[in-house]
């Protein structure tokens, strides 16, 4: 029919709704029955209505009609990675991650015969060598140089070198190539919550805007390419909101420092509920996963082959995570619609919660000293290790459930003998500034214990 039929029934409020679902409820209260508290404070509730917004929400910034499909490889010789990048790149793949392990990697044998005039390349080191990055990398915006070194204090522990010679290099690295790069990954791999990796990215942010201030001059800061990396857990809608969310709060933040309002996000599933035991499940996890990185605004999505945790790099496990993002690009059309979740009543109310008690924490940590004061003094250590825990106790009670692992196991599922590399938590003694931030898999005590009985 031609003729819209809305204007015959009475619109409904959701105090309607809510008066509705109490007198269906016969007696049961609202609060207790339908309303469910999360970890990151909010209260979720059974619905949500256009009347609990007073305005329309903005339109977000992401593009999701021009997400890449990222893969990451890990260089120990120039040759062979730059020939499995351009047979990645010749499967689907228009992003590469190079993670390089050796100072002796040359970067233009790396890149060889890859169009940087249509395809985009990450340069990750496991060393900080600014000198060799800004001679060998070419200055191209679609080569991003990136160089973390308070993600690296975060995760190891130790700077680089030390605290002055990191940020001379940081800033010769952000003056030659415009740059700017922030880890989110380590802490949601730790078990920190979404609001605490919101707030702990933006803290961690401004700790780098608050050196640059005097650094960059004002077209450096206008022009500045801001690029945060994140790891998506299984929260479906939860995780599409985060990253709505850490772009509404970069907005905020750049515009106090006059940067760059625009930023790009990275993504990546999560290690943290990843498995050894029925081990085509993370399949499934990072599938989802990737959806809500990709319906979040994620400029470029990394998955993570599903036997990556016990087996070394093959053929087989990374075209079967690429695959996965062929499939969602072409076969699921999530590139045909810009901000597909814009308009969602519950993803903009999840979004504005997450954002407003992530600041609520980021102002607590400036009240207190700023993020690498906070991060030194073993704070933001511990509230990780508190989230962490309360997750575990979750996973161990059965009430967070990873299926095939602490709910419906096959026990005749082995893997001893199937395990090409170590996939626990290992422990290196040795002198440390502060207190690393530890990655930690829920399942791995429960493994472990299996895997003695085998």
């Amino acid at each position: 029919m031609s003729k819209s039929l809305f204007h015959t029934f009475e619109a409904v409020s959701s105090k309607a709704w809510k008066q509705k679902i109490q007198m269906d409820l016969k007696g049961a209260d609202y609060n207790d029955t339908l309303i469910w508290k999360t970890k990151e404070d909010i209260n979720v509730k059974p619905f949500y209505h256009a009347d609990e917004f007073s305005t329309l929400p903005p339109i977000s910034k992401s593009k999701a009609t021009r997400w890449k499909i990222g893969q990451v490889i890990t260089v120990k010789a120039a040759e062979a990675a730059n020939t499995k990048a351009l047979e990645a790149l010749k499967r689907g793949a228009n992003h590469i991650l190079f993670h390089i392990t050796s100072s002796e990697i040359s970067i233009a044998d790396l890149l060889r015969d890859i169009d940087l005039n249509t395809l985009s390349v990450t340069i990750s080191c496991e060393s900080l060598d600014a000198e060799t990055l800004i001679k060998q990398c070419p200055k191209s915006p679609n080569v991003n140089v990136r160089t973390d070194i308070i993600g690296h204090l975060a995760k190891t522990g130790n700077w680089y070198q030390n605290l002055k010679k990191d940020h001379q290099q940081f800033e010769s690295l952000v003056k030659t190539f415009g740059q700017l790069n922030i880890d989110l990954e380590t802490y949601q791999n730790a078990g920190a919550t979404m609001v605490q990796q919101l707030a702990y990215g933006l803290a961690h942010a401004n700790e780098y805007l608050n050196h640059l201030d005097t650094v960059l001059n004002v077209e450096e800061k206008q022009k500045l390419d801001v690029r945060f990396h994140v790891a998506v857990g299984s929260n479906y809608f939860f995780e599409m909101a985060k990253i709505r969310a850490l772009r509404q709060l970069w907005e905020s933040l750049a515009k106090a420092y006059d940067v760059n309002t625009n930023c790009a996000i990275t993504a990546t599933p999560s290690l943290r509920n990843k498995t050894i035991y029925d081990y085509n499940v993370n399949m499934l996890r990072t599938t989802t996963e990737c959806m809500s990185a990709v319906l979040g605004g994620a400029d470029v999505v990394y998955n993570t082959a599903y036997d990556a945790l016990f087996h070394h790099s093959n053929e087989f496990g990374e075209r079967i995570a690429r695959n996965q993002l062929l499939i969602l690009k072409n076969e699921s059309y999530l590139d045909k619609v810009n901000n597909p979740a814009d308009g969602a009543y519950y993803i903009e109310r999840l979004t504005t919660q997450l954002a407003e008690n992530a600041l609520g924490i980021f102002k607590t940590l400036e009240a207190n000293g700023g993020f690498l004061k906070q991060l030194k003094e073993g704070t933001i250590q511990r509230k990780i290790k508190e989230s962490a825990a309360k997750e575990q106790a979750d996973f161990n009670a059965e009430t967070l459930v990873l299926l095939g692992t602490n709910k419906h196991p096959n026990w005749d599922d082995k893997m001893k003998n199937n395990l090409e590399k170590q996939p626990f938590l290992k422990v290196e003694k040795r002198k440390t500034l502060i207190e690393p931030v530890i990655q930690k898999r829920l399942a791995e005590a429960l493994e472990i214990n299996r895997l003695h009985k085998e």
